[in-house]
């Protein structure tokens, strides 16, 4: 693979190994390719016995714009992502080695997902986040298996439903983060759970994550199977292309009314 074929980077150091989405001429988002190798850097973490942590960070002022719409038009729109998605989900949900996913920018849609499979996730105050799914005729499904754990009934209802915009306070309120912190200190508060987290055994974390993770876990392959149709349905859907072409083209889908 060339380097400019390389979506995502693989670095390890003193049991760190941090894995870092390097596709900023799309925001980050989840061409097919980028989620091929993310998974490969995952498994490669995971299989390693010398790596105790995983840092899931980010190049460019974007952590993760979610699903690549480009990939999402067409016939074949329902497939899109519907397979190795939810794998990748449950990859970073079931890993015997603690997550932390890092976010110096703003998360979307699928790269929600990704945030709410990590255990710690820390970002600065200025990043946003938001479920834009409604908004493009598609359903937050998949995501919500991860992150339907995390944050309380009341905002899940609203934000899934307004697909409206909430900034890394409240991300934190809900659940959905650990800590909002100042961009100046970032890096420290992310060493500083690495640190921590090293202190622990690895086969006592490991099987402290899987108690942690309860039901959700057992439940996952059969709620993902459900979530991948509801999802490909909705992708090849006739309001799922409308709102897709309509994001493409910068203009409003034609189920929004119009306002005198």
């Amino acid at each position: 693979m060339g380097m400019a074929d390389e979506l995502v980077h693989y670095t390890t150091a003193t049991g760190v190994a941090t894995i870092t989405l390097d596709s900023p001429h799309n925001r980050n988002a989840l061409s097919a390719p980028l989620r091929a190798q993310l998974a490969a850097s995952l498994d490669r973490a995971i299989d390693d016995d010398t790596v105790r942590v995983i840092v899931l960070d980010h190049t460019g002022p974007v952590f993760c714009a979610g699903m690549d719409l480009k990939e999402a038009k067409g016939a074949h729109a329902g497939q899109q992502g519907v397979n190795d998605f939810p794998a990748l989900l449950q990859r970073l949900w079931t890993s015997p080695k603690p997550v932390i996913a890092k976010l110096a920018g703003p998360a979307r849609a699928g790269g929600v997902g990704l945030v709410a499979a990590a255990d710690i996730a820390v970002a600065v105050e200025d990043a946003t986040f938001a479920f834009t799914e409604v908004r493009i005729g598609v359903v937050p499904a998949v995501i919500s298996v991860t992150v339907l754990p995390r944050i309380g009934a009341r905002a899940a209802h609203e934000l899934f439903l307004t697909g409206e915009v909430f900034d890394a306070r409240r991300a934190a309120e809900i659940g959905l983060l650990n800590a909002a912190v100042p961009a100046d200190e970032l890096d420290a508060t992310v060493e500083r759970y690495v640190f921590s987290l090293s202190l622990g055994a690895p086969t006592a974390l490991a099987a402290t994550k899987e108690l942690l993770q309860g039901e959700t876990a057992r439940t996952m392959p059969e709620t993902f199977e459900k979530m991948q149709a509801l999802s490909a349905q909705f992708f090849a859907g006739e309001e799922g292309q409308e709102g897709i072409a309509a994001f493409t083209e910068k203009r409003l889908p034609n189920w929004v009314p119009e306002r005198s």
